[in-house]
This record gives C-alpha cells, sequence and structure tokens, in this order.
C-alpha cells in the first residue's frame, strides 16, 4: 500500500482471534497502511479460551494473513515486535520469557520514549475478578459474547435499511452505572500503581475501552480493542500519542489485503 503512515509505536490489544467477533480483516489492513519500528501486542491477541474448545475449527485462514504481515513487518521494516501476555492468551506462561532477535514474549515490559518510562502490561493481573476468580471471567466472558452477537443482529438490520454501524453493546456498557464505575476505578489504580513505581506511564488494554489521559502525572493510556472500537495507540517520532479508530479511517480497503507488505 502507497503512502504508508510512519511511525515510532503502534500498541494493540484484545484482538481475540478464534472467537468469531474478531475484526481481524480490519486489523490487518490498518497494519498494511503504517511502518512502526515497535509493535506491542499487548495482550488478548490470541483467545485460548475459545481456541481449546476447537482450535481446528476456529483458526481462520484470515488470522494466518495477519501473523504473515507481522512477520513481513519484521523482516522487511526490521519491526521489533513485543508480545504481553494477557489472560485469555495465558497459555504463553510455559513460554516466557522467550527472546528471538526481533521478537519477545513477556509478562510486561518497560517502553522508553523522550526520556519517559512506561510501564506496559494487558492489565487483568490488576483485575480481581481475572485473576483470583476465573470461572466468573468466564461466565462474564459468555455473556459478553451474547451481547456481540446480538450487536451483530441489530446491525446487519440497520446497514440494510442503510443506517450507520452502532455498537449497543458499548451503549449499554457506558449506561450500566456498575460498568462506568468499574472503568473509573480501574484507570486510577493503575495510575497509581505507575506512580508508586516511579513510572510516567501506565499503557494497557484489557477493559476495550481506549483512552489517552493524565491523572495528575501520570500518562494513561488504553488500546482498547479489535472486537468492537477496533482501536489502537499510536505513537509519533516526536512523542505524541494519539488513538487510532479504524471506524473513522475506513477509506483502508479491506479488499487490499491480498497486497503485499
Amino acid at each position: 500500500m502507497k503512502n504508508r503512515l510512519q511511525v515510532s509505536t503502534v500498541i494493540i490489544s484484545d484482538v481475540h482471534l478464534g472467537s468469531e467477533h474478531s475484526k481481524v480483516e480490519e486489523l490487518t489492513a490498518f497494519l498494511k497502511s503504517i511502518d512502526c519500528q515497535k509493535l506491542i501486542l499487548n495482550g488478548d491477541i490470541i483467545d485460548g479460551w475459545k481456541l481449546q474448545k476447537n482450535p481446528f475449527g476456529r483458526w481462520k485462514k484470515s488470522y494466518t494473513d495477519l501473523v504473515k504481515v507481522i512477520m513481513k513487518m519484521m523482516e522487511n521494516h526490521s519491526t521489533q515486535v513485543i508480545y504481553v501476555r494477557g489472560n485469555h492468551d495465558d497459555f504463553l506462561d510455559k513460554l516466557i520469557p522467550f527472546k528471538l532477535p526481533n521478537m519477545f514474549i513477556v509478562n510486561d515490559y518497560v517502553h522508553l520514549s523522550h526520556g519517559k518510562r512506561y510501564y506496559v502490561a494487558h492489565g487483568d493481573i490488576f483485575d480481581t475478578i481475572t485473576s483470583h476468580m476465573i470461572w466468573l471471567a468466564k461466565l462474564g466472558d459468555y455473556g459478553y459474547s451474547f451481547l456481540l452477537w446480538l450487536n451483530k443482529i441489530l446491525n446487519n438490520y440497520r446497514r440494510r435499511k442503510g443506517m450507520p454501524y452502532y455498537s449497543f453493546s458499548q451503549n449499554i456498557k457506558h449506561k450500566v452505572k456498575s460498568a462506568v464505575s468499574y472503568i473509573s476505578d480501574f484507570e486510577r489504580e493503575l495510575s497509581k500503581i505507575a506512580a508508586a513505581r516511579h513510572f510516567d506511564g501506565f499503557i494497557c488494554g484489557h477493559i476495550h475501552q481506549p483512552a489517552n489521559t493524565w491523572y495528575g502525572n501520570i500518562h494513561y493510556l488504553n488500546s482498547g480493542d479489535w472486537v468492537e472500537s477496533l482501536t489502537a495507540l499510536i505513537e509519533y517520532p516526536d512523542g505524541r500519542w494519539e488513538i487510532y479508530h479504524h471506524h473513522q479511517n475506513e477509506k483502508i480497503d479491506t479488499k487490499e489485503l491480498k497486497l503485499a507488505v
């Protein structure tokens, strides 16, 4: 693809390969439109919870295409890839720490940028439900999957009527007081952890809620997800951070997926 955007760092999380709701083709198109020195895969890229039920039936060619694009980024553009383990890809525990010349699989990571230190972690280990009550987290995952299924049905109807995409599941989440409180508490707690460990910022995923904000002197960043939000974090060479919204950049044509990187 011509006129590729040149940036320093791209951070994505919560792709959930293996889930029928994963927007892998859109993500592949995005990565084909950009050159970066560092690509941080911040957890839940592969959804082991879904794949372990039927690994051969759920792994699709589009997933392999995404892996090939990332490998070509490493080969053709010397992109450094850091894969941070999340709760849905906890099967990586048996590999960590894993190192190749241009790829690392880790539990967490320290990103250095213009004299600032950012602590990078998926975020699940700071969530008491996912870290101590896995059965409840998996039960919640079924409920979330149902909302996404309902979201798909309703948006198919809206598309036939010529109406734009609308995330009913996100709208419900944003209107439920307990969910809003959880997100706010999660952000503040992680910012406190960053401050206590003398970091300048905290970069995470996990809650599927993109963010680029400040809590006092702590820069809190969340890459969102590629299930509903379709977002990523982009760091420019001057150290400026931005949330990329794929729904606002749909000029990227997923039909161009056959083009080589």
